[in-house]
């Protein structure tokens, strides 16, 4: 049996946010492609699984119906504009976010009913700025939310971890969890100032969620080294010390050097260090229970082989990484052992970190 389910359909591409927009189908076939042709191609030990559509109910476990409702008729009226800036919808946009959200559900579901040990969502529109009442920064439902809830709900688990790794702050998935502790969000991200407002490192969660917020937001331009200092002196100890019972992770891969719209400088091979850590961690603390969910990324040359890294660490294929590191700017240094230090200050009146 293959060990890592590739959720993946073709009506993703159906989804046309406009010519120029940089959310397009071309992020999405870039991956697809490098799976078909590259060097997982031969791979049996990962597999193309198709989702199915979700149903409104499961849309619900997370939006308000009438944003819902809104949604669908804006697409069905032809399209437009979601919000006030960015978020385009098109005619086929609602079909194709239930697909996305079904496409989430799908994943989990494959790995708690061990059809597979893992899985990776590859889906679009993306979600993770989605919130009850609104759509955001591309997102139209927030694929990763509705999948955590249906664990919560269907499966009865009481502690996931959501680790967030996309350029951006996943401002839609903190607000949905911020004031419960059986959800643990810890993102690394960008400055959040310009966009989306939210991420700051004294952002930790309300009531019973107090204590179960991570925010680490990075200076512009980090590179590897404080990136992966970070996620080793912050992430992991704090993700060790939850005992989750599965992991989600909001796959943004729009933090390389190379992409057009994220604004950090990561490698492809910091990516593959931080899938590496993920498997691990996902192996010693529940079972291998991970799931994948694509979220930003939008430089097409390289998105397919950071893709292929993340599948080839969960499956446990050959898969050889090749990029430039760019180099460490003594300012974005300072800035970022400063920032470090203020988040490890913040989150030790909860958890124990050196």
């Amino acid at each position: 049996m293959p060990k890592t389910a590739v959720v993946f359909s073709p009506e993703y591409y159906k989804h046309n946010p406009g010519k120029d927009h940089p959310e397009s189908a071309r992020r999405l076939s870039a991956i697809v492609n490098e799976l078909k042709r590259g060097q997982l191609s031969k791979s049996r030990s990962w597999q193309f699984v198709k989702p199915d559509k979700a149903r409104i109910e499961d849309v619900a476990l997370v939006h308000d119906m009438e944003y819902i409702k809104y949604v669908r008729a804006l697409c069905r009226s032809g399209g437009g504009l979601l919000d006030s800036g960015d978020t385009v919808v098109s005619p086929e946009s609602f079909e194709v976010a239930l697909y996305a959200v079904g496409g989430a559900l799908n994943a989990v579901r494959l790995v708690m009913q061990r059809e597979f040990e893992n899985s990776f969502a590859l889906v679009r529109p993306p979600g993770h700025h989605a919130a009850r009442f609104y759509g955001l920064g591309f997102c139209i439902f927030n694929n990763v939310a509705i999948a955590t809830k249906y664990l919560l709900q269907d499966f009865e688990l009481e502690r996931i971890l959501i680790l967030d790794i996309d350029s951006h702050h996943g401002n839609g998935t903190q607000e949905v969890f911020y004031e419960t502790d059986k959800v643990l969000y810890a993102s690394l991200h960008e400055n959040p100032r310009d966009f989306p407002g939210t991420g700051f490192v004294k952002e930790v969660g309300e009531g019973q969620g107090r204590g179960y917020t991570v925010n680490i937001p990075l200076p512009f331009r980090t590179v590897d080294k404080i990136y992966l200092k970070a996620w080793k002196e912050i992430v992991m100890p704090i993700a060790r010390q939850y005992k989750p019972q599965f992991i989600l992770v909001s796959a943004g891969l729009d933090c390389h050097y190379g992409d057009p719209v994220g604004r950090l400088s990561l490698s492809a091979l910091c990516y593959d260090e931080v899938f590496h850590s993920v498997v691990n961690l996902a192996s010693q603390a529940c079972n291998g229970r991970l799931g994948l969910i694509l979220e930003g990324g939008y430089g097409v040359k390289f998105i397919g082989k950071i893709a292929a890294a993340a599948i080839a660490r969960m499956s446990g294929s050959m898969c050889h990484i090749d990029d430039r590191v760019p180099a460490l700017k003594q300012s974005v240094r300072d800035k970022g052992e400063r920032v470090i230090k203020e988040v490890k200050k913040v989150q030790r009146s909860f958890w124990s970190l050196n």
